[in-house]
């Protein structure tokens, strides 16, 4: 069961996902808070680099976002030169473009741009300059897979193009044909918009924290939805008949003395989901470091002592934080690249069971995670994709 809990008080909106009772999810917004990922910009090309093939771009945030030279050739790679060229050949310092912030500044580090923009809508991601189509790979089934694309093929103009989401599968045409239109719409306005403003500018913003919700989150899946503020409770109504008229899941206002947080058990879970020493149900215990390059997971057995032998021991521990590290990853949006360092084990279907663990514990993330495999130092190696 997955329960939607949302606290909204003037100060910050909080949003936490339950799955069967545990915290998989959370996100947060303050009122004056502006998102940048996701956001699009007129900016102009102040410092052009061919030693390291990109440049800085003033987009009017405190600090140039940075364009690799990837991220400025054509996105459809039939398109790309068959010979990269020097990014001196195709930037220079004040030119004008528009440009996609695809990562957050970081410490020290400004924004990561691309020219490569997407609008993500409800059942699909619209791409104006991509000309092709992709599908969610967790779209498994070959004839569904097959029915999007033809559909999408039946109704995008020459040079669009669309990733069809997840949430896509058994969506009638006239459901993808009218999000399709709708994200048209917004970059229509966006190009108008670009075309009477002075640079550096922004063009566009995601949407809010609640929009965004019932956009991406709340799913059929997703069975309650609670909100302890009554006039966002009628205004998630709102956008729920405008958004999902089909959803059939219940919303509720919530109005107990206790604690929202407190009464579904979330205020425990973030106390103890943050921590860097993180206790496994058995006993063992998880330590997690995170650096700017990369984060390092570390799986101990700590009072567990098992009943057979020391290689079961070792791998019911591995396989129980193979089940958690996915949960935590959504939960604390940890992404990147991400190594994992298991107790050792000798023998290899051991090691094939920890790995179909964690296969299976990803498949619920929203956000695409790969895992990469075994090093030959016995770690794990995987990635999440940045947002």
């Amino acid at each position: 069961m997955k329960q939607l809990i949302i606290h909204c008080a003037p100060e910050l909106t909080q949003a936490a996902l339950l799955e069967d009772g545990r915290l998989v999810e959370y996100d947060t917004q303050y009122p004056l808070e502006s998102q940048r990922a996701g956001s699009i910009y007129m900016g102009r090309i102040v410092n052009v680099l061919p030693g390291m093939q990109a440049a800085f771009v003033d987009i009017g945030l405190a600090k140039n976002a940075f364009l690799y030279i990837d991220d400025l050739l054509p996105v459809h790679v039939d398109k790309q030169p068959k010979i990269k060229p020097s990014i001196t050949d195709i930037a220079e310092v004040g030119q004008m473009l528009m440009v996609q912030v695809s990562k957050d500044p970081q410490g020290t580090k400004g924004a990561r741009v691309t020219t490569h923009v997407s609008i993500p809508g409800r059942w699909i991601v619209y791409m104006p300059d991509a000309d092709y189509i992709a599908i969610s790979r967790k779209i498994d089934l070959e004839a569904e897979r097959q029915r999007l694309k033809q559909l999408a093929e039946g109704n995008l103009m020459p040079g669009e193009g669309v990733i069809i989401r997840t949430g896509a599968i058994g969506q009638s045409e006239e459901a993808i044909r009218d999000d399709l239109q709708n994200l048209r719409d917004v970059w229509s306005t966006i190009q108008a918009k670009r075309e009477e403003t002075h640079v550096p500018a922004q063009l566009y913003q995601d949407l809010d924290l609640l929009p965004k919700l019932a956009r991406d989150v709340i799913s059929d899946e997703v069975q309650e939805v609670w909100m302890s503020n009554n006039k966002v409770f009628e205004e998630m109504r709102t956008l729920l008949r405008k958004q999902q008229p089909g959803w059939r899941g219940r919303i509720a206002f919530y109005d107990r003395r206790t604690p929202m947080f407190d009464h579904f058990g979330v205020t425990e879970e973030l106390n103890q989901s943050f921590r860097r020493k993180i206790w496994l149900p058995s006993g063992g215990y998880l330590i997690i470091d995170q650096t700017e390059a990369l984060t390092v997971i570390d799986v101990n057995t700590g009072r567990y002592t098992g009943s057979i032998d020391l290689e079961q021991t070792v791998t019911d521990i591995n396989r129980e934080a193979a089940i958690e590290i996915p949960r935590l990853l959504r939960l604390r949006n940890l992404r990147g690249i991400i190594i994992v360092d298991f107790i050792d084990m000798h023998a290899e279907d051991n090691r094939a069971k920890v790995m179909a663990n964690m296969a299976e514990a990803v498949r619920k993330d929203r956000s695409k995670t790969t895992i990469v495999g075994w090093t030959k130092l016995g770690l794990l190696e995987m990635t999440r994709k940045r947002k």
